[in-house]
């Protein structure tokens, strides 16, 4: 099993990655708690935030991640289809 510190110097964009992932996360999070008609945001930005965890979660050979993230990515897919659709 690789260090994270080998893994983050083999792949550099993981680090930006996973924090771009959590700030998208944390804000998505945030639009769709304001409940003031943004919430479509709110899943565009978490859909962003599942794919960059999922793509993580690939890079560091960790399934649970990957499955977690494929669910959100998921149901993400189908707050943001039902959000375009009303």
């Amino acid at each position: 099993m690789r260090s994270m510190a080998r893994l983050h110097r083999e792949m550099p964009w993981l680090q930006p990655a996973k924090w771009i992932g959590t700030g998208a996360g944390v804000t998505g999070a945030v639009l769709v708690a304001l409940n003031m008609g943004v919430t479509g945001y709110g899943f565009m930005l978490f859909l962003v935030s599942s794919l960059l965890w999922c793509a993580a979660g690939f890079a560091q050979r960790e399934s649970s991640l990957v499955v977690l993230q494929g669910a959100f990515t998921a149901i993400n897919v189908l707050g943001i289809y039902r959000w375009l659709g009303t």
